[in-house]
């Protein structure tokens, strides 16, 4: 008899259930960057950091502003690595370096050019600048999951990118085709 395949959510959200019991992911939408045996990556896409633009980033890293790059704001990407820098973004951009491709419509780059290139207006088309990652390691999502911590829904560009944030959370919710007010952040069983 053959093992059952394993869950592969890369490319996909999760979704912070209420009740959740951390603080730090309450009303979270994540884009899983990668998952597999070894454990899961992710980006929240929802958690504006408080009081820091990319300007502000862009200035600190030496690099100049133009245009809307510099009112746009920076994301708390996760708890792992809070001074490292990430950026989600439309697939039709490819750094120079590295950029992860994940899926069709996402990509994903962790080096200063991309940085660089939002800075002279020559980035992504769509983008999110991250401080810090969610990270799990091998088998601790699933737990999460099972446990009833989080839920999965497809990733769309409009929706990483295009609702406020405030408004990410329900949205992803309703994708689902679930009436967010009818959650529970408790498990039963039938």
């Amino acid at each position: 008899m053959s093992e059952p395949a394993a869950l592969d959510l890369t490319g996909m959200l999760l979704v912070a259930m209420p009740g959740m019991g951390d603080p730090r992911f309450d009303r979270s939408v994540i884009f899983l960057c990668a998952h597999s045996a070894d454990g899961a990556m992710g980006l929240i896409v929802n958690k504006p950091a408080a009081g820091m633009a990319l300007g502000d980033l862009l200035h600190q890293l030496e690099l100049q502003a133009h245009g809307p790059a510099h009112t746009a704001p920076v994301y708390f990407g996760g708890p792992v690595e809070t001074a490292r820098g990430f950026v989600l973004h439309t697939c039709d951009y490819q750094s120079r370096l590295k950029t992860l491709n994940v899926g069709d419509d996402f990509g994903m780059t962790a080096t200063l050019d991309v940085l660089e290139d939002i800075a002279r207006g020559a980035g992504p088309e769509r983008a999110q600048v991250m401080l810090g990652y969610a990270g799990w390691g091998p088998g601790q999502l699933e737990g999460e999951i099972a446990r009833n911590g989080w839920l999965t829904a497809e990733a769309h560009p409009d929706l990483v990118f295009g609702p406020q944030d405030a408004d990410k959370w329900m949205e992803a919710v309703k994708s689902m085709g679930i009436d967010p007010l009818g959650l529970s952040g408790a498990a039963g069983r039938a």
